[in-house]
């Protein structure tokens, strides 16, 4: 399935999601749900993913954790928040390039549009590989 697909089925059921319960709710309700829906639309998906941090070659301690994964290639950072800040935004960028994806969905559950608070998001630059040198 190409991507436009994948995420066109996403805000699909992030509206699904948003219709029945409407704002107000922790982010872990609507994580639930929303990962509910993709499956029952067909689409494999994991959530609360670690993923290992590297530091100049040398794995960290500390580990990433991603909202969703849907299909291993697009990821969902959820929030219900009163406002997106341009640090959300870039905290998805930062997820695409650590884990090497393309295409991420910003979306904030806690607003009275759904329409205007859902962001598609595009990393710009793939590495072939996740290899770093040791220094």
């Amino acid at each position: 399935m190409h991507e436009n697909e994948i995420t066109y089925k996403i805000r699909g059921a992030i509206f699904k999601v948003y219709k029945y319960f409407g704002p107000g709710l922790f982010e872990s309700v609507y994580e639930e749900a929303l990962c509910q829906q993709l499956r029952w639309d067909g689409l494999k998906v994991q959530t609360q993913v670690e993923v290992p941090l590297y530091y100049n070659g040398v794995q960290l301690k500390s580990k990433l954790r991603i909202d969703m994964l849907v299909e291993d290639s697009i990821i969902v950072e959820l929030k219900s928040v009163k406002e997106i800040e341009p640090v959300h935004h870039k905290q998805l960028l930062t997820y695409l390039k650590i884990c090497n994806k393309h295409i991420g969905i910003l979306v904030n559950f806690d607003t009275e549009d759904i329409n205007n608070s859902i962001y598609r998001k595009i990393n710009g630059y793939i590495p072939q590989t996740n290899e770093t040198t040791e220094q």
